[in-house]
């Protein structure tokens, strides 16, 4: 596979002065085209407030920073107001409006992952705007508005004339946005940070996954997610996705080296990845990472809610499985070198704590 698989960041996309739109382009991180991958950022400053809308892909979003409000409203189904915080994933599957909005002086910072397969273009998300100068309203004619919602022709100009912003809205300090309810965060949202944790190994890392079990709702997205968090100098076990699912990966915090191996044994990959990185391994391809000593943080979604990966070290890899004679004529190695191999990593991980 010829295909450069380099971490980017993300580019601006329009903003103003309630914040900002960013999102990676898949002319320069061409994986997200061929894996039907799209990911965005949304920043909103105190008082922003990002304008109801819905999208043509299924995601996953993840706060990575702040605290605020997020309005959603499923198919058929009434709004839900729910407060968000840092490490919160909500799943949003298709058809859902969603409206955000931040009342904090803390920037908050919504990142979205999620499936193009369905969407207009492959490798990005195409929003549509129920308002703002961009949204439907504008596009439809004063007759049709004012059949459709039985209004007064002056009351349709109106409507449409007072939209100003596009996309997200500064607003005044003295407006009054819907309370949030704590009970609709039930069955909407799970915070990663506050979870129960899948791994916990010490000194070297832990994980909660995002799965139909803690999350119903990403069986409708058809998206699983982790939040990893590795400790200084750790290193995550090379595995690969088995199940065929491409694992996308954005690095919330901290730094580290990454390789990735691929079709006969090459090194396809050789980098230093940071806070703000998105990357993407293809089908099959194995992975390992080794963090710096301040420690890792990231956040993936996997394209399949229910993924399900193998290890190749520690003694729930493969290599443990596979009989000593078997290892020894693939190898072409003793005995002795065998057991070397096979005994050297004995502990049920994933992740390995730095060399003492």
């Amino acid at each position: 596979m010829e295909i450069d698989l380099s971490p980017k960041l993300a580019k601006k996309v329009y903003g103003g002065n309630g914040g900002a739109y960013y999102a990676w382009c898949p002319n320069e991180l061409p994986m997200l085209r061929e894996g039907n991958i799209g990911a965005s950022k949304l920043a909103l400053e105190k008082d922003g407030f990002a304008l109801p809308r819905y999208s043509d892909s299924a995601k996953v979003a993840y706060v990575l920073q702040g605290n605020g409000v997020a309005g959603i409203v499923l198919p058929e189904k009434e709004e839900k107001v729910v407060p968000i915080k840092k490490g919160d994933a909500i799943a949003l599957p298709f058809g859902v409006i969603t409206w955000w909005y931040n009342k904090q002086d803390t920037e908050l910072v919504v990142l979205f992952l999620g499936d193009t397969s369905k969407g207009h273009k492959a490798g990005s998300f195409t929003d549509f705007f129920l308002t703002g100068t961009n949204g439907i309203f504008t596009g439809f004619s004063t007759e049709f508005v004012s059949r459709a919602w039985d209004l007064e022709e002056n009351v349709v100009k109106t409507l449409v004339e007072k939209q100003s912003g596009s996309g997200m809205v500064k607003l005044d300090a003295g407006v009054k946005m819907p309370e949030p309810k704590q009970e609709h965060r039930n069955g909407m949202v799970l915070n990663c940070e506050e979870a129960p944790l899948d791994v916990d190994i010490k000194n070297g890392g832990r994980v909660v996954v995002l799965n139909t079990k803690n999350l119903p709702l990403v069986g409708e997205v058809g998206l699983g997610a982790d939040l990893v968090r590795l400790d200084g100098g750790a290193m995550c076990s090379p595995g690969f996705s088995c199940d065929s699912a491409l694992q996308v990966t954005y690095i919330v915090r901290g730094s580290g080296r990454c390789q990735v191996v691929g079709i006969d044994g090459k090194r396809v990959l050789e980098t230093t990845v940071k806070a703000g990185n998105l990357f993407i391994v293809p089908r099959f391809f194995v992975v390992s990472k080794i963090c710096d000593p301040d420690g890792m943080e990231w956040f993936s979604i996997i394209t399949t809610p229910n993924p399900i990966f193998t290890h190749l070290a520690g003694s729930i890899g493969t290599w443990k499985a596979l009989s000593p004679q078997v290892i020894q004529a693939a190898f072409n190695v003793s005995a002795d070198v065998e057991q070397q191999f096979r005994s050297k990593r004995t502990a049920d991980a994933i992740f390995f704590p730095p060399p003492k």
